[in-house]
């Protein structure tokens, strides 16, 4: 449960709630108007709130503002492993026992590592929002960090990347392989998961120096959505976490990535895959720039759903595969929650009789549409109400996780959690001539990143 995972934030964008989602296709809305109340603590606490009362659940979700992208060189995948040990006890509530608090209450929990954020969120009825306030608090306050728990953690880490990479076929394909072959800043590109030799090097010392440098109140957003009384909710917020001391800030390294002018392909042979598969992705505008915006229509135009070019090319008309795969970070979350360089990517597992070459020609001639004429506005408005039906979707996920995800990301990045209302309003600023524009700098070869996966061939006896 406890896990990095490349399903869990995707199926964020799955299921269907009916949150004020209205209109007919063409049809300007209102947009979101998500109540959001936010403030600091005097340690530098971002503490977010935000009632929702249609139903007796509250979440309460603690980002800290460290993920993959800035862990300790040498210490690959030492972010994820400082997630596990967030699990094993605290000074109040012994190993496994925050665990055992929320299930033994009906509610759920989970803890995850992603390229600009870990965070660990549960939901449970709203009768017991002040205890998983206090849960929280204390394990920010008193993390039971020792050797034992370390060397655990060490093995269980060491053999999730085992059964979900080095033994899983396709096991870092695309999520791992195309950052690592597309950027050339070491905080974008290294192997994220962890090399094996990098996890079991980690020291006492590495983890208490993790905990004083990043697992701070000055570093972290507090979010607290759903049933509560908000009075309440700020009485507590202040009696648990108030007194929690600050650390200095770290400086947050640079994660800038040069204009990519050379395509890129990477090629190696997967012995566990059946079939062969390619991925390519696309280095991102800089997130909230008009272009940004664009390039999200984009993907819902070139890859979201059936309707989308690239499924009816692939799958369709030339019958590459069965599925089309990607988007805006895709493997690890969606296009609000990162705050760094990021790819759009496209990948598919395909028939031995089509080659890599086949297929992305096929792409090509599907992205000049874009590039050499300008979509109409019905193109613009169906792309918005897809992305709609996702965001609203989104809201409501695991009793009102997927708010307070979107939440934490602004607070966490933008020090704006109000941005939530605004998402809607800046994809409609988008125009025709944007995306043309946008898709002729952004799409273009040179700015393409390839991984092409081969299979392995049997040997001929002799």
């Amino acid at each position: 449960m406890i896990r990095i995972s490349k399903i869990w934030f995707a199926a964020a964008l799955v299921s269907l709630a009916a949150v004020g989602l209205a209109g007919a296709q063409g049809v300007k809305q209102a947009g979101l108007n998500v109540p959001v109340t936010y403030y600091k603590l005097n340690n530098g606490l971002k503490v977010v709130l935000s009632p929702e009362h249609s139903a007796p659940l509250t979440t309460v979700a603690v980002y800290y503002n460290i993920g993959f992208r800035i862990e300790p060189r040498d210490r690959t995948g030492f972010a994820h492993l400082f997630e596990h040990l967030m699990f094993q006890g605290s000074k109040n509530l012994g190993k496994m026992e925050f665990i055992k608090l929320v299930e033994s209450n009906g509610g759920v929990l989970n803890g995850s590592t992603r390229f600009d954020f870990t965070n660990y969120f549960a939901v449970m009825p709203s009768n017991k929002t002040e205890t998983l306030i206090w849960a929280e608090a204390d394990r920010m306050r008193g993390l039971d960090i020792t050797q034992e728990n370390l060397v655990n953690q060490q093995g269980v880490v060491g053999n999730e990347v085992k059964v979900n990479v080095l033994n899983q076929p396709y096991g870092s394909f695309p999520w791992i392989d195309l950052p690592m072959a597309a950027f050339t800043n070491w905080y974008n590109s290294h192997n994220f998961y962890g090399d094996l030799k990098d996890i079991e090097a980690a020291t006492l010392e590495d983890a208490k120096t993790f905990a004083t440098k990043y697992y701070q109140p000055q570093n972290a957003v507090l979010v607290v959505v759903g049933d509560f009384n908000e009075a309440d909710a700020k009485r507590w917020v202040e009696k648990y976490f108030g007194n929690i001391p600050s650390q200095k800030p770290e400086a947050i390294p640079d994660l800038t990535e040069p204009r990519q002018e050379a395509e890129k392909t990477v090629t190696r042979v997967d012995k566990l895959a059946k079939r062969p598969a390619v991925a390519f992705g696309y280095q991102m505008p800089k997130r909230g720039t008009p272009e940004y915006y664009a390039m999200g229509l984009i993907d819902q135009i070139l890859i979201q759903g059936e309707d989308s070019l690239l499924y009816k090319e692939f799958v369709k008309n030339k019958g590459f595969a069965g599925g089309v795969n990607g988007g805006i970070n895709s493997g690890l979350g969606n296009m609000f929650n990162y705050n760094g360089p990021m790819l759009m990517d496209v990948s598919l597992i395909h028939d031995e009789k089509f080659s890599p070459q086949q297929i992305l020609a096929s792409a090509d001639s599907v992205i000049a549409q874009l590039q050499e004429k300008q979509v109409d506005q019905a193109t613009i408005e169906r792309a918005i109400v897809k992305l709609r039906s996702g965001l609203y979707d989104t809201l409501t996920q695991f009793g009102g996780f997927g708010r307070a995800d979107l939440l934490a990301s602004y607070a966490l990045f933008d020090d704006k959690p109000d941005n939530i209302n605004q998402i809607e309003a800046n994809f409609r600023k988008v125009t025709p001539a944007l995306i043309q524009k946008t898709a002729r700098e952004y799409l273009r070869k040179t700015n393409r990143t390839i991984v092409i996966i081969n299979v392995e061939k049997p040997v001929a006896a002799e």
